[in-house]
């Protein structure tokens, strides 16, 4: 078995608790259902945030839906001239058998942006 890495990014509304692990916790759960993914096959999960985002760690998020033995981190996103604003993205090690090719990146929302170039990605609207 390997390891391989699913990425994702939602965009949040407002810089506050409840706004920032809703989101990661959306984007955590699409990230599971897109991939399959099961909690004991995940190796880490790292988190980043813009700077703009400082109220809460989404790590949290992971750690409520019962992540507890996972590793977690959580990190500021470097800053960049006109990058996308209240932005969590996170990169998931997933110990899998599964083929490069066939992981499914997941970027909700404004997060499309990000990578359109992945033909493979799951780029979805906002619910």
């Amino acid at each position: 078995m390997g390891c391989r890495g699913i990425r994702g990014a939602v965009c949040v509304e407002e810089n506050e608790p409840d706004a920032i692990l809703t989101a990661a916790r959306r984007l955590l759960d699409s990230i599971v259902a897109a991939n399959g993914v099961a909690y004991e096959d995940v190796a880490s999960v790292i988190f980043t945030t813009t700077g703009d985002l400082d109220t809460a760690y989404p790590a949290r998020a992971a750690r409520e839906m019962g992540w507890t033995e996972v590793p977690l981190l959580c990190m500021e996103e470097m800053e960049v001239k006109d990058s996308l604003p209240y932005c969590i993205r996170v990169l998931i090690h997933w110990n899998t058998n599964h083929a490069q090719h066939e992981i499914r990146h997941v970027y909700l929302g404004a997060a499309r942006a990000l990578r359109p170039d992945l033909g493979h990605t799951i780029l979805m609207e906002e619910a």
